[in-house]
């Protein structure tokens, strides 16, 4: 089964923190979901673009407080919308 933005996302916020700033990597993501490696990169990278996570210098990842409050809406369906789709000339 593909892995959702959604699950990623999810995964994240179990791994990391936004107020303590505690980080975690893409190998402990992929490996948590049993995906590939590519696949969580690239999911991180539109969750970044979001601004639902931040990616660091060093490779390693966190959840933004946005990312987490997105979350806690407990909605039944998410929708997470790469913002170049919306505004594709930036």
């Amino acid at each position: 089964m593909a892995v959702t933005r959604r699950a990623v996302l999810e995964q994240l916020t179990t791994a990391s923190d936004s107020e303590t700033r505690e980080t975690t990597t893409i190998e402990t993501i992929a490996a948590a979901l049993e995906a590939d490696e590519r696949t969580i990169e690239s999911h991180l990278h539109g969750l970044a673009d979001c601004e639902l996570a931040r990616i660091r210098s060093d490779g390693s990842v966190r959840v933004t407080v946005t990312g987490e409050e997105l979350l806690e809406l407990e909605l039944d369906e998410l929708v997470i919308v790469d913002p170049g789709t919306i505004h594709p000339d930036k």
